[in-house]
């Protein structure tokens, strides 16, 4: 799922009311059916919500790759075989193997998210919380990141919540929430909410190029179908009218 709103809107401040991070001064937020507010219960909490902030510095603690995907299983002061197994597991998982014995404050922007990635995802948590975790990347490193949210979601049936400001983020999830003043604007399927432009544009949000460009030629003429949403979607029809002209 994409969190999408304006600057102000209180898309972090969701994800942190899920995590536990801040408490909610008046009703409860439930996760898994357990209240953030009782504080006994907050490590559970936080096992099920793993979060990843915009800027993986703010999480990398420790002086090597391994230690730092470690840090959590330590803190629960789990048997140091299985802490080791875990790590190596996780390791491979994302392709840090070569990278374990490595300072995290020398590896790139894209390496430090998936190690920050690797921390949360060694607790097996049901649900990966991000906060714009691509917005300090370049795009080789937001592919790079994104791809590997995307495999942990589909092969590893792991929820993903994902705050971001980018349109062709948003538009590669299976639904789309919009939050606008802390209120719940649209929720819906991706090529539903992404390709309404009237109200995106009325909350001060964009399309994608894809849905952008294809408006313009719309109104140009052009008889394209509704709900294009990618690029390639957009080339496909192009291409189809020009064979049909």
């Amino acid at each position: 799922m994409a969190l999408v709103g304006p600057n102000g809107s209180g898309k972090t401040t969701f994800l942190k009311l899920l995590n536990a991070l801040l408490i909610p001064t008046h009703g409860q937020v439930l996760v898994k059916g357990i209240s953030t507010a009782v504080e006994s219960t907050l490590p559970e909490v936080r096992r099920v919500c793993g979060m990843i902030f915009q800027n993986p510095d703010n999480q990398l603690v420790a002086t090597t790759v391994e230690e730092d995907i470690a840090f959590g299983l330590e803190n629960l002061a789990l048997p140091p075989e299985e802490i080791r197994n875990r790590v190596f597991k996780t390791a491979a998982l994302l392709g840090l193997e070569k990278l374990l014995s490595q300072p995290p404050h020398l590896l790139s922007g894209g390496e430090k998210q998936r190690v920050a990635i690797a921390g949360v995802l060694v607790m097996e948590p049901e649900c990966i919380l991000m906060d714009e975790p691509t917005a300090m990347l370049d795009p080789a490193g937001r592919r790079d990141v994104l791809n590997t949210v995307r495999e942990l979601n589909r092969n590893r049936n792991i929820a993903v919540i994902h705050v971001t400001h980018f349109p062709e983020e948003a538009a590669g999830t299976d639904r789309v929430v919009i939050l606008n003043e802390g209120k719940l604007a649209a929720d819906g399927a991706s090529a539903e909410v992404m390709t309404d432009l009237q109200f995106l544009h009325g909350l001060g949000l964009q399309g994608t190029t894809a849905v952008e460009l294809a408006a313009l030629l719309r109104q140009d003429s052009f008889p394209l179908p509704p709900q294009i949403l990618y690029n390639r979607e957009l080339v496909d029809s192009l291409c189809s009218l020009g064979q049909n002209s």
